[in-house]
């Protein structure tokens, strides 16, 4: 996406003998902090989550391929993701398939054919996009899956024993907006961007205090997790789109 207004994204096949425009796109919504959507028409199915300077909050096998560097830029003339092989006789693509999903590919050339590296929404459940509602997060290693932030209940039990986990959870009390603290939460793919507010000029103590400052903040986290973390992110609207990973993901202040 430029200045220019030139938008380009991903769309698949109709089907996968039939080139014609299909009905699934990938595409990168710049508002607040830049992060993929996967769309099925105009339903989003799963969201990459922001780039954190190393890879996409999301998608954290992307990282594990050593022959691959990435680069996202993102300034007042354009925002953009590419990559590149460090390796000339390797072949690597990202394409949308016929039913729907995002792969990233490598050509086998022994075979003679792509092999599929990754694939989302690789786990039908904590991928799928707002699984678990606002401010629950999705873990594949819990019963039920959705768990409610520490401070928050199911906003209606019925519904939530009953697995119907959309209507998410609402806060025990209310922010006082003083005396308030945070939780750390570890290795999470970040909440929905879209509407975040970010400065990229501070780190995560001054964050802590510019959201602790603002009745309306919910949570904050670094821009950029390396080197520490630099960076910051602040949610002032409700906490979407939370799952928890084994060991990738990055620290949540809720």
């Amino acid at each position: 996406t430029s200045r220019t207004r030139l938008n380009r994204f991903l769309t698949s096949w109709r089907m996968s003998d039939d080139p014609s425009s299909g009905n699934s796109s990938y595409e990168l919504e710049t508002r607040g902090l830049p992060e993929f959507y996967l769309w099925s028409g105009i339903f989003p199915m799963h969201r990459s989550g922001p780039w954190n300077g190393i890879r996409f909050s999301g998608i954290p096998d992307d990282q594990k391929l050593s022959y691959m560097v990435y680069n996202f830029t993102e300034n007042s003339e354009e925002v953009a993701y590419t990559f590149r092989m460090t390796n000339n006789s390797t072949y690597s693509r990202l394409i949308v398939t016929s039913n729907g999903y995002i792969e990233r590919q490598t050509w086998n050339p022994t075979l003679g054919m792509w092999n599929v590296l990754w694939s989302f929404p690789f786990d039908s459940q904590c991928d799928t996009y707002k699984m678990c509602g606002p401010y629950a997060y999705c873990d594949v290693n819990t019963s039920p899956i959705c768990n409610c932030i520490q401070g928050f209940n199911p906003s209606n039990v019925e519904q939530w024993d009953l697995k119907s986990w959309s209507g998410g959870c609402i806060r025990r009390t209310q922010l006082s907006c003083s005396g308030d603290g945070f939780t750390r939460m570890k290795n999470m793919k970040l909440p929905e961007t879209t509407m975040a507010i970010v400065d990229r000029s501070i780190g995560v103590k001054e964050c802590e205090k510019r959201c602790l400052s603002d009745c309306n903040c919910t949570a904050f986290a670094n821009a950029d997790i390396r080197n520490g973390g630099t960076g910051c992110v602040i949610w002032t609207g409700a906490l979407e789109d939370i799952r928890t990973y084994f060991a990738e993901g990055q620290d949540l202040y809720v």
